[in-house]
């Protein structure tokens, strides 16, 4: 089973930057997307990102167009997201998930989860 941990988060002030990993055992992520996602308190969960396993796809929701960037080194079987002018919006529980070949519906192996808060 393929199992995936966040890392990185952290306090940051708005207009700082933050880069999330996201690191995968059990098998290597070569093969699938991955999904990054949010959720804030009160608030449904938000797709933020996507990257299909081969790259040529990728996913922003219109919040976070410009400002985030995703990539993914699979030699160190690790997803990121680089987070750049980061706003109070931002804050919330951020979530990688495990998806198909490209960057559909179905994602699995949740991470835990990794707390980002923007505020000054």
């Amino acid at each position: 089973q393929v199992q995936l941990v966040e890392s990185g988060g952290d306090l940051v002030q708005p207009g700082g930057s933050l880069r999330l990993s996201c690191a995968a055992s059990g098998s290597t992520l070569a093969y699938y997307a991955i999904g990054w996602f949010r959720q804030a308190p009160g608030k449904e969960r938000e797709r933020v990102s996507c990257i299909s396993s081969s790259e040529s796809s990728t996913f922003y929701a219109d919040s976070v167009k410009g400002r985030f960037t995703i990539s993914r080194d699979n030699a160190k079987n690790t997803v990121f997201l680089q987070m750049n002018s980061l706003k109070p919006e931002d804050t919330a529980v951020y979530y990688c998930a495990l998806g198909e070949l490209e960057c559909l519906s179905a994602f699995r192996n949740w991470g835990q989860g990794t707390q980002v808060t923007v505020s000054s």
